[in-house]
């Protein structure tokens, strides 16, 4: 399932304009991860220069992601959980990608100077109150945006253009069959919403 995360994210980021890159092709279970292989995907924007300001929210689109000009992305495709201020402090491997180490290895690959670091995850909790709370743990722990993989996939079918075969992709391929025979409903563009109402639910 790991790479079906990744696929979604890199076809995301390359949608975007960003050169993505994969440091680590094998996955980490018997051991402690090196610094190095915290890092799920770094991304990069050649030719775009200049200081990237933190946007004061923490929830992230396509908008906020226009100046960004490289960064260190990690990725928690837990779909079936939502996260929380419990599931943060159960696991708090979630931030090791912010630390210094990670970012020194990022630089080691992308060159000297600011990298902005990016979490994608599932969901976010529906409770208001704990909502905040959590957006406002990963904002301490250094984490400068959160992308939700329903606001990734939501902008992917908006870009996609069903008269164009992808036959490059096969994510953008099966999302344009799905969009040409009209399985894929329109949708806001609502990002965690705390009360979006689930299908069935009045």
């Amino acid at each position: 399932m790991a790479s079906v995360n990744e696929l979604i994210v890199r076809e995301y980021f390359e949608t975007l304009g960003f050169f993505v890159i994969q440091p680590n092709k094998h996955q980490v279970v018997a051991r402690h991860k090196h610094d190095v292989e915290e890092i799920d995907l770094l991304i990069t924007r050649p030719g775009q220069a200049g200081v990237f300001n933190t946007p004061k929210e923490v929830v992230w689109d396509s908008k906020n992601l226009a100046k960004v000009q490289r960064a260190v992305v990690s990725i928690r495709g837990w779909h079936t959980d939502r996260f929380s201020p419990a599931t943060l402090k159960k696991s708090p491997e979630i931030f090791r990608f912010t630390e210094l180490p990670v970012t020194k290895e990022a630089r080691k690959i992308l060159g000297p100077g600011s990298v902005t670091k990016i979490l994608c995850v599932s969901d976010l909790t529906a409770s208001a109150d704990l909502h905040e709370e959590t957006l406002a743990m990963m904002r301490e722990n250094g984490v400068d945006g959160v992308l939700s993989f329903r606001t990734m996939l939501l902008e992917l079918v908006e870009h996609l253009d069903v008269a164009k075969n992808y036959e490059k992709s096969d994510l953008l391929q099966i999302l344009r069959i799905l969009k040409t025979h009209g399985l894929l409903r329109e949708s806001q563009m609502e990002l965690f919403s705390a009360k979006r109402k689930r299908p069935g639910i009045k």
